[in-house]
């Protein structure tokens, strides 16, 4: 009787660190997206979003993976290569959480626009992790945003007492605008996940 082994699709190992962000993990390979949505010379408020994803237990995970996706600060994706190379917006970045010290994501980014008038500033997260055979998807949204928060179609379709989960709070007492959103994958303060 033959018997088969698991497949990287039934299993979660070291594939999405050597494969989807080699560089960041010093590995001999280009990665095709960095951990910048934004470069330096990209038009709008330059923020970063800092923060750690956390198991069922409380432990900070050191191996998940985070893909990153928003609109620029005039509520536009890019519409093509040229446009990025131009603007020096992607809308799209790709970070690990296994080579910071304190195992945090860091995102540097411009503060995304209104993609359309009752929609709140946000980010679209995948997230990636052992553990997981499919990944997860969240939103980021940001405090300083109540009145944009409140009008949000999709913020109102999560009940109030989990809204919380999905707020990235600005940092006080730094010298940029640093965001911290925390990911909860279990727990009382479970991050909310949507189902796509």
């Amino acid at each position: 009787m033959t018997v088969l082994k698991q497949t990287p699709s039934q299993t979660v190992g070291p594939y999405f660190a050597y494969g989807l962000c080699p560089e960041q993990y010093n590995f001999d390979f280009k990665s095709l997206f960095t951990t910048a949505v934004a470069d330096y010379e990209a038009a709008g408020q330059h923020i970063t979003i800092v923060g750690q994803v956390f198991d069922g237990d409380g432990k900070v995970v050191g191996d998940a993976m985070l893909e990153v996706s928003q609109v620029d600060s005039e509520g536009r994706y890019p519409a093509s290569r040229a446009e990025v190379e131009a603007s020096g917006f992607r809308g799209f970045a790709r970070v690990g959480t296994g080579t910071d010290a304190q195992k945090r994501f860091i995102v540097e980014t411009v503060k995304p626009g209104r993609a359309s008038a009752n929609e709140a500033p946000h980010l679209n997260v995948i997230l990636t992790m052992r553990g997981m055979l499919l990944h997860t998807f969240t939103r980021i949204y940001f405090d300083d945003e109540a009145a944009a928060n409140d009008s949000d179609p999709v913020l109102a379709s999560v009940p109030a007492e989990r809204r919380a989960t999905l707020i990235a709070r600005r940092e006080p007492g730094t010298s940029k605008t640093v965001y911290r959103f925390d990911i909860r994958m279990q727990g009382e303060q479970e991050t909310v996940f949507f189902d796509l």
